[in-house]
């Protein structure tokens, strides 16, 4: 419960939405810009979300903007059958339109010969929009981040692990768009001896119509200096579904490329924004 407690703290010492809001349309939407001018003004329009993809998005939600972002996922490995139930992610704009905070965790179920369930660690992190595309220069984004041992005793790695993911991303045009991340983590393996797993994606977006969009998806993990941990690719497709402005539900489904990859899996979810 510490991380809910810290969060609820830190907001409770942030100024009124009403000042925020009026705030978030003359303050830059990034840190820096390509060109050396001043960066553009303003939250990023519609809501835009870090999930049912791999990749992350490049852009933050906005000064005093508080995105609630949760899913379930099925996933089938072998003889193994897992629950990821919830999957809330809690992501608060502070302190300008380019920096925001970001707390996940995750309750879990997984089934094989038995049965066991619980909570992965808890995930903390601190994204911060670096660039707007220009041209051919993509939007930029970097996200500092770790998990602490908060979890349950089969769920958690014991230690703190951290890492950073660098976003970017490209509007091709008005329905295209292209993401990718590459993430460099500390990771726990089945010996419980830590190692470093990179992590690189790539993802197309198509906007179908109005509010329904899709995306196809190749991501891998690949470990380095692990004795059990193997390379990981996977492709994912999904829809996105946008009810207004301020929400979204999305569906997806994937499968693993090689022997050592979860066989497939499926999920849904659903993301709210509150200005």
């Amino acid at each position: 419960m510490r991380g809910p407690v810290l969060l609820a703290s830190l907001l409770s010492c942030l100024p009124a939405q009403s000042l925020l809001a009026q705030d978030r349309e003359v303050l830059p939407a990034s840190l820096f810009s390509w060109t050396g001018r001043p960066a553009p003004l303003g939250p990023l329009g519609d809501i835009n979300t870090d999930r049912p993809d791999f990749t992350d998005a490049s852009s933050t939600v906005g000064l005093g903007v508080l995105q609630l972002e949760t899913g379930y996922t099925f996933t089938k490995a072998g003889g193994t059958e897992s629950h990821s139930w919830g999957e809330p992610m809690i992501r608060y704009g502070v302190l300008a339109n380019w920096i925001e905070l970001r707390m996940a965790v995750a309750p879990v179920t997984e089934r094989s010969t038995t049965t066991r369930s619980g909570i992965e660690d808890l995930s903390l992190g601190v994204k911060l929009t670096l660039m707007q595309q220009d041209g051919l220069l993509p939007g930029l984004a970097v996200v500092p981040q770790m998990t602490v041992p908060t979890g349950s005793a089969k769920f958690s790695a014991d230690r703190v692990l951290p890492g950073i993911n660098l976003l970017y991303g490209w509007d091709l045009s008005d329905a295209l768009s292209m993401d990718a991340s590459t993430h460099l983590n500390l990771a726990v393996d089945d010996d419980a001896h830590s190692y470093t797993e990179w992590a690189q994606s790539l993802s197309l977006g198509l906007s179908l119509t109005e509010n329904l969009s899709s995306f196809f998806e190749w991501y891998a993990l690949f470990p380095v200096s692990s004795a059990t941990a193997s390379t990981e690719h996977y492709l994912d497709v999904g829809l996105t579904y946008a009810l207004s402005g301020d929400l979204q539900i999305d569906l997806r489904v994937g499968k693993g490329l090689n022997d050592a990859s979860d066989d497939y899996f499926v999920g849904t979810g659903l993301a709210f924004r509150f200005k």
